[in-house]
């Protein structure tokens, strides 16, 4: 413990962000270290598995020696180790199960394994020290797309999910079809400014009624085709009005269908997490739609929208007060299902 509080040491290495984190009592963060593979991946216009494991298991050691220095805590004081161990590429998760699981047994101290998906809910937690449950949580990243309806800490319920391409992955293609590079999003979100979508409009799939599913698949394609027409019909294509259209068609579904969740199950809390929640037209819109209808929003700042350990450190740390651990078995799971 640190001055009475609980204080767990977090790993995260689900894709290609090697982090750790000292978290006390599941809210206050004392380091958060992050080691981002971004300008490596860059010059293959994406994450490539078995180069991400080979950069974490460099970096893993060295970056828990950082957050540990940081926060001026030593393992004595640590009470538990926390870790991802799913979803997210097996090559990468392993990396990091396999150190936490090293200082465990190597301490005494109590493994505790976190979903990557309930992390990025609870980054909210640390940024609105004020936010309890419940609330319904978008998460929307390069890997996921999820309304989930959160009914207390430990409690998740997922009403509907990406059928195909997560919306981040959708982001991703497109700015490859229009030449922007990687990672995606946040180019074209900084386009898209600069453009007008009523130029260049793309379908919205709603898919059918009641669902809270999502699929994006579809518009690249339709991009595509826009591109290839336009050029072949000899006019100008302003890729920002691109940029504008893509993002228009794919934000006003995932917001429509969020509120709509929030409202018909009761919620009156509304927070949004991944990598995608840092996009500026997303929070300009879920901002306007929340005040239409008197629900409260709730965003992570940017360094906690894209993948860190701080916000494993919180999870664990409710996971910890159940009275729940995990034992030097766990295994990595890639495709971890989302439950209480």
């Amino acid at each position: 413990m640190v001055n009475g509080k609980t204080a767990i040491l977090a790993i995260e290495s689900s894709c290609d962000e090697t982090a750790a984190a000292v978290v006390l009592n599941g809210r206050e963060v004392r380091s958060n270290i992050i080691s981002s593979q971004i300008e490596i991946h860059k010059q293959y216009g994406g994450v490539v598995p078995e180069i991400a494991s080979r950069h974490h298991l460099n970096n893993v050691n060295p970056v828990v020696d950082q957050a540990l220095e940081e926060a001026k805590v030593s393992m004595d004081e640590i009470d538990a180790i926390a870790v991802t161990y799913g979803p997210g590429l097996v090559g990468a998760l392993l990396i990091g199960l396999a150190t936490a699981k090293a200082y465990a047994l190597a301490t005494g101290k109590p493994l505790i394994g976190v979903h990557h998906i309930q992390g990025h809910v609870c980054a909210n937690y640390i940024a609105h020290p004020q936010l309890e449950p419940p609330f319904m949580a978008l998460v929307i990243s390069g890997g996921h797309t999820n309304i989930v309806d959160v009914t207390d800490y430990r409690t998740y319920k997922v009403l509907g999910g990406t059928r195909d391409d997560a919306a981040g992955e959708a982001y991703d293609k497109v700015a490859r079809v229009l030449g922007l590079g990687y990672p995606g999003g946040p180019l074209i979100d900084q386009l898209a400014k600069e453009g007008d979508p009523d130029r260049a409009q793309f379908k919205r799939v709603y898919l059918e009624k009641g669902s809270y599913d999502f699929s994006f698949s579809g518009i690249k394609t339709g991009v595509l085709n826009y591109m290839n027409n336009e050029k072949q019909a000899g006019r100008e294509v302003n890729i920002a009005d691109v940029a504008a259209g893509f993002q228009e068609a794919v934000l006003e579904v995932v917001v429509s269908k969020t509120l709509d969740a929030a409202l018909e199950r009761g919620e009156d809390k509304i927070v949004v997490a991944g990598g995608v929640a840092a996009n500026s037209r997303l929070r300009q819109m879920l901002r306007q739609g929340c005040k239409r209808s008197g629900l409260q929003l709730f965003f992570p700042p940017p360094v906690l929208c894209t993948d860190n350990a701080a916000m494993i450190g919180c999870a664990a740390y409710y996971k910890y007060m159940a009275g729940r651990t995990d034992g030097l078995d766990l295994d990595a799971i890639p495709n971890l299902e989302l439950e209480a």
